[in-house]
């Protein structure tokens, strides 16, 4: 059984796996390691998820959603092809994706997930991110502040074993967090 580390954006999300002694991105069915945080319904129920999602903003914009994440933790309706979802429940069919094509990647299943939220998220936020990824299969291990995995990966490649402070900026596709971390 697999732990994946997952990025879970507002316009990307990707996954991660720590396995002899390195971090590894875990590639799309398609091929690249960046999953747009896009849904989109077709007629016949059929949920699209990733690039083939996106590429329907603009064709049919009323069955599409992205950018839910700014709502997670809300009790927001978004509208979708004649219906009505949370932010969690989109966000539960983007990480549904991510387990599918990591369980593809790694030939075994995935039942447990870190997850980085924005450094503001409130208690609201986080318990809705923990939601969707309990509704998409997967136990929720931890989650981390988006600044506080890049400050811990930055801290692995570099092997520096010396404390110190250092300023963390995260631009995301809907978000940007500054820390200071030490």
């Amino acid at each position: 059984m697999a732990i994946i580390g997952i990025d879970l954006g507002t316009t990307n999300s990707l996954a991660c796996i720590f396995r002899n002694g390195r971090t590894e991105l875990i590639p799309n069915e398609l091929g690249t390691y960046k999953t747009s945080s896009v849904v989109s319904l077709l007629e016949d129920g059929t949920v699209l998820v990733g690039a083939a999602a996106k590429e329907r903003l603009i064709s049919n914009p009323q069955s599409t959603a992205a950018s839910f994440k700014v709502w997670m933790g809300t009790e927001r309706l978004i509208p979708l092809g004649g219906r009505s979802f949370l932010p969690e429940e989109l966000s539960a069919l983007v990480l549904r994706q991510i387990l599918q094509d990591a369980q593809r990647y790694l030939g075994e299943p995935v039942e447990e997930a870190v997850i980085s939220v924005p450094a503001y998220f409130n208690d609201n936020q986080r318990s809705a991110t923990k939601l969707a990824a309990q509704l998409a299969g997967v136990t929720v291990k931890r989650l981390i502040n988006e600044p506080s995995a890049a400050a811990l990966y930055h801290r692995h490649c570099t092997q520096e074993q010396e404390d110190r402070q250092m300023m963390v900026i995260d631009f995301g596709g809907g978000t940007l967090d500054v820390s200071i971390v030490e």
